[in-house]
């Protein structure tokens, strides 16, 4: 794809989220236009709205990447992030409507009548918020620089800048308009060129992955080196190397890669013949095509992982604070139920599409498994597979999606923090709310460009588990069970959410580890959501007198539909 074309296809996306969302400045008035769109938006548009957001860079580069690289095991991310919702629909979404909150620490104050679960619950929204995002801002510096060439930091700076506008302008009313058109933009943008992807594969014979050996070089290709890279080397390969191989510069000169690792610097160019084996990144596992279509390989102790895996997914989705403030601002507890209805319909549709992207990936553009940017496979397909200018537009639509992906779930974690942050720091109401915006922004953009990158769906896939082992708990007990003590939410908030936490920050600043010790701190959920439930229970419990007083006025109000409680308003914090 031309740099022309990507970079027309972001100033599309971006131009059109500012335009789009400033309409929603004329609407937003009142602190509650800021916070909850003054709890007026339709199932369908808060569907969309959700779909937007949910379906972050994770859901569009990043599990074609991970099924490109490890196959049918990455199959179960699309399934338990669906999943998750029904979880959601059965536990959670109508009661949280109905307890009147603008936030989840609102919540949690309103149930616990504590302001110290208050807090501790606000430090988490704001950690979840910052780890989800940081990977927002990697994947566009990657989209960015893989059509341009240009450094990887602009790509998230662009984004951030575009999220703090758009937030600033008009909170959450805004962003619903945004986020909801992204959604349909980003399906579109998926969608379209897969039709193009299976005829071209059709008129190539519709080959497989199949065998018993790594994949292979179906044709000449030359592959050019974004970062410093360690690749593996399984048999024997004879290169045309230009720049830095094992020390050594080359100038175009014929070099054979013999059996083992080989450093190879930023901006090496490897000519690979056709047949040739293709070498693998350090970081990524040495799979043969049989391997690859079946579960459970790929990864040091693979059961684990994929349970532990199921178990993030499906619970860390009623603890995303981006995800559960939409519910926020819907008009009762029976349009939330029928929001997730939706949603469910619309994720369902998305998630088909992924898994193609990264099965055809396998076969035609193998060479991202030793680049180690295996995010870029859907970016790349479209030129590779269809080619002229039918491919250069494909790779330009795909470019927008991606974009979207990006703009839409930043801004929905911009509005979640910055709530948090503008509510319980600052002083409440729409000025501290656009200040703790641009707080909710810079941070994540700083570690963005800091912290060692990682596979993003990686990265979001321990933001669930952080989720799964702090809020989850909280919700579930806090809505269904009347013994829930504030002393036993904090200790479980406390635990589990620590617990989970100290795994990420291992991944992110540590490793790789090896073992027991990189699988239970790569996939914690599920050791970590259990644990936070005993602590939860057990101290509660050991605590009888820290049930809140008008724990039995909550749960009448958190249970009862709104046609039976007239007198329901939103919940205030007693500090204001």
């Amino acid at each position: 794809m031309s740099a022309g074309l990507g970079v027309a296809a972001v100033v599309v996306v971006v131009v059109a989220a500012i335009l789009i969302g400033s309409f929603g400045l004329r609407l937003s008035r009142t602190t509650s236009d800021f916070y909850v769109a003054s709890r007026t938006v339709s199932p369908l548009w808060n569907a969309s709205a959700i779909g937007g957001e949910y379906l972050s860079a994770a859901s569009f580069l990043g599990i074609a990447g991970l099924i490109l690289a490890y196959g049918a095991d990455m199959l179960w991310l699309p399934v338990g992030w669906t999943g998750g919702y029904l979880v959601l629909l059965v536990l959670v979404s109508a009661p949280l409507r109905r307890s009147g909150a603008y936030t989840l620490p609102d919540f949690a104050e309103a149930r616990l009548e504590s302001m110290a679960v208050r807090r501790m619950a606000s430090v988490l929204v704001v950690l979840i918020g910052w780890l989800y995002l940081m990977p927002q801002f990697q994947s566009a510096g990657l989209v960015l620089r893989t059509i341009t060439g240009g450094p990887a930091w602009v790509g998230g700076l662009l984004v951030a800048v575009v999220v703090a506008v758009n937030v600033l302008s008009g909170g959450m009313r805004s962003i619903t308009f945004v986020q909801a058109f992204q959604y349909w933009l980003k399906l579109t943008a998926l969608a379209l060129p897969v039709f193009f992807l299976l005829f071209a594969w059709n008129g190539l014979g519709r080959p497989a992955p199949a065998g018993d050996a790594p994949p292979v070089f179906t044709a000449p290709v030359t592959v050019t080196v974004g970062i410093d890279v360690t690749i593996s080397v399984e048999r024997p390969v004879e290169v045309t190397a230009d720049g830095r191989v094992d020390g050594r510069v080359r100038h175009g000169e014929r070099i054979t890669l013999a059996h083992g690792p080989h450093t190879v610097t930023a901006d090496t160019t490897l000519g690979f013949p056709a047949g040739a084996p293709v070498p693998h990144a350090e970081n990524l596992p040495v799979l043969t095509d049989h391997e690859w279509a079946l579960p459970l390989h790929g990864r040091e102790h693979p059961l684990y992982a994929t349970y532990s895996l199921i178990l993030a997914t499906f619970l860390g989705t009623m603890g995303l604070p981006h995800v559960l403030v939409r519910f926020y601002t819907n008009p009762d507890g029976r349009a939330a139920r029928r929001t997730t209805l939706v949603v469910l319909t619309l994720l369902g549709a998305f998630y088909l599409l992924p898994a193609i992207y990264g099965t055809l990936g396998r076969l035609y553009t193998p060479e991202l498994l030793m680049t180690g940017r295996t995010d870029a496979v859907v970016l790349t397909l479209p030129g590779r597979m269809v080619g002229g200018t039918a491919g250069e537009l494909l790779g330009a639509l795909v470019t927008a999606g991606a974009f979207a992906a990006f703009l839409s779930t930043s801004s929905g974690l911009a509005v979640s923090v910055a709530g948090v942050i503008g509510q319980d720091i600052l002083r409440g109401g729409v000025q501290s709310f656009r200040a703790a915006t641009l707080l909710a922004v810079a941070v994540p953009l700083a570690l963005a460009t800091t912290a060692r990158s990682l596979a993003v769906a990686d990265v979001v896939g321990l933001a669930f588990a952080v989720a799964a082992s702090s809020f989850c708990p909280l919700l579930v007990l806090g809505i269904w069970w009347r013994r829930l003590s504030a002393a036993g939410a904090m200790a479980g908030l406390l635990t589990g959410g620590g617990l989970a936490s100290a795994a990420v920050i291992a991944v992110i600043t540590g490793g790789p580890y090896t073992g027991w010790t990189g699988a239970l701190l790569a996939q914690p959920a599920a050791w970590t959501v259990p644990i936070s439930f005993a602590v939860m229970i057990v101290v509660s419990l050991l605590t009888p007198g820290g049930v809140p007083r008008g724990v039995a006025r909550t749960m009448v109000r958190l249970h009862t539909p709104e046609t039976l409680n007239v007198n329901r308003g939103d919940w205030r914090p007693r500090s204001t």
